[in-house]
């Protein structure tokens, strides 16, 4: 028998390893990452994709979380300057390449 080690998300470690993955003269601040962090979450949890008592292969159409992210920074009146559609999405792909190094996809 293979002994699995699985790996959890961390939102520190998930943090840095975005800040490394961004340009520096973005100048994105870890609270700007972690609000994207917990809209991701937010996003996931309304589509009922954190239920952990199912198997099921779950699809995420990219397009509509960063939609949701940046109607939630616009609600929320986060730094839109700094939190723009490109912005968000260098922190999505580089989130991804972060949760995908845990093997969460």
């Amino acid at each position: 028998m293979t002994d699995i080690k699985c790996l959890e998300y961390d939102d520190e470690a998930a943090i840095i390893f975005i800040q490394k993955k961004l340009p520096k003269e973005l100048n994105i601040s870890d609270d700007d990452i972690q609000y994207v962090l917990d809209v991701i979450y937010d996003f996931y949890e309304s589509k009922g994709l954190l239920n952990e008592d199912t198997d099921e292969e779950v699809e995420i159409v990219e397009e509509e979380l960063l939609h949701y992210i940046l109607k939630a920074v616009k609600k929320d009146e986060m730094d839109a300057d700094k939190l723009t559609e490109e912005n968000v999405q260098l922190i999505l792909d580089a989130e991804y390449e972060y949760s995908e190094s845990l093997g969460v996809y």
